[in-house]
């Protein structure tokens, strides 16, 4: 009878492990389907907003701060539920509520309804990217590399994205079948969410339970704070540097919004293909060496915008904060889900609307120094910023007691 129980216990751990594993599988292909919708609805609303309703420069700022504001407050909210919820479910609703707002663009023929639009994808974002990511932690235990693959699903659906959505406007110069198309895409993914297993969890000693889902984003920001200061000065220098090489880009070279985006390519490669690979370099040397190199790396490439004139040297470049991404961002994410194992969805909420916001904050950085500063004193300062992630970054690990080799438990 031991013999027979222990046999089942096994074949129940493995069904377990089975499922788990076809939830992440599932969670990676509808991150590939739906992030890349998201970058390039990012990357053509204010063109659209532009051409098809003739919006001031003012209503295109209005209509990108709507979607903004709305996806940071409902992050928190979203956390939560991801953690006293059917994470699947919730994803998948996310992904259709996004799916929505892609179909609401396209038909929208005032600012009131393209408002509507970017409101409800505001919402749909945040829940679908936060139930997503504690999906995806649900086998940080025992594979520490799910972050650097979700990353990599990411930065390849956002180019097919991007080289589909781009040749069909060459085809049609109308905007509404690109947008319906994100919609769709956005719909195939929560299809596949939906079929994916529902979660098994296991409560241990009703520990779990009584502490899951229960702590406030508050306690769960004091919790990961060390990772948000250090996540936070980042962000803002790398989101100013990326506006301030467009905005370079496009004034200070006169390159076409297409010749830009293949400058950015290179490293777009890089972030595709890296995460993994980059993932057993930093199983070998550490975290904190990892995150010291990679700071180093995209300091390293912000300073030498300052002086480099050529398009294509600064298209190899670019390879360099492609590395640095492809290494930080998984060992972050990574990072604050071991940090709050029972509230990973909220610790997930927070993390991610302070990363919306330090974006926001470098974003405008980025135009205040560009007009009113020297090219050179903006990638110098920004450039010294992103360095201080070398000291930040190690620091917020040992803060939180994070192991500097990821540790996995026997599959």
């Amino acid at each position: 009878m031991r013999a027979y129980a222990q046999a089942m216990s096994a074949k129940t751990s493995a069904g377990e492990s089975g499922s788990v594993l076809r939830r992440e599988r599932s969670a990676l292909l509808a991150a590939g389907l739906t992030y890349g919708p998201a970058e390039l609805i990012d990357f053509l609303i204010p063109l659209w907003a532009g051409i098809a309703l003739g919006a001031s420069a003012s209503q295109v700022g209005l209509l990108i701060a709507a979607e903004l504001l709305v996806s940071v407050l409902v992050r928190p909210l979203a956390g939560r539920l991801a953690d006293s919820r059917e994470r699947r479910t919730l994803a998948g609703t996310g992904a259709v509520v996004y799916g929505i707002s892609c179909f609401g663009y396209a038909i929208a023929d005032s600012l009131p309804l393209a408002l509507a639009a970017a409101a409800v994808g505001g919402a749909g974002g945040a829940v679908l990217w936060v139930s997503l990511r504690a999906i995806v932690s649900e086998r940080l235990a025992v594979d520490s590399g799910v972050f650097a693959r979700f990353m990599s699903v990411q930065s390849t659906g956002s180019w097919i994205a991007f080289v589909a959505g781009l040749m069909l406007l060459g085809q049609t110069t109308l905007f509404a079948p690109v947008l319906a198309g994100c919609g769709v895409a956005c719909l195939v993914g929560a299809v596949a969410l939906f079929a994916s297993p529902v979660r098994q969890a296991r409560v241990p000693d009703g520990t779990e339970a009584e502490t899951t889902g229960r702590a406030g984003s508050g306690v769960v920001a004091r919790l990961v704070q060390p990772m948000l200061i250090a996540s936070a000065t980042t962000t803002v220098a790398e989101a100013a540097v990326s506006i301030l090489l467009l905005l370079h880009l496009q004034r200070g070279m006169g390159l076409e919004v297409i010749e830009a985006a293949y400058v950015f390519l290179p490293g777009a490669i890089a972030m595709m293909v890296l995460p993994p690979v980059l993932h057993r370099a930093v199983v070998r040397i550490g975290r904190r060496r990892a995150v010291m190199a990679a700071s180093v790396f995209s300091a390293a490439f912000a300073v030498s915008l300052a002086w480099v004139g050529s398009p294509v040297l600064i298209s190899i470049l670019w390879i360099l904060s492609g590395v640095a991404f492809a290494v930080l961002m998984p060992i972050e994410q990574s990072v604050v889900a071991e940090a709050a194992p029972n509230s990973v969805g909220t610790a997930m909420g927070v993390y991610t609307a302070v990363g919306l916001l330090s974006a926001a904050a470098g974003a405008v950085a980025a135009g205040v120094l560009y007009e009113f500063s020297s090219w050179q004193a903006a990638c110098l300062v920004s450039g010294a910023l992103i360095l201080s992630g070398a000291v930040l970054g190690p620091w917020a690990l040992r803060k939180l007691g994070a192991a500097d080799v990821p540790a996995e438990e026997p599959r």
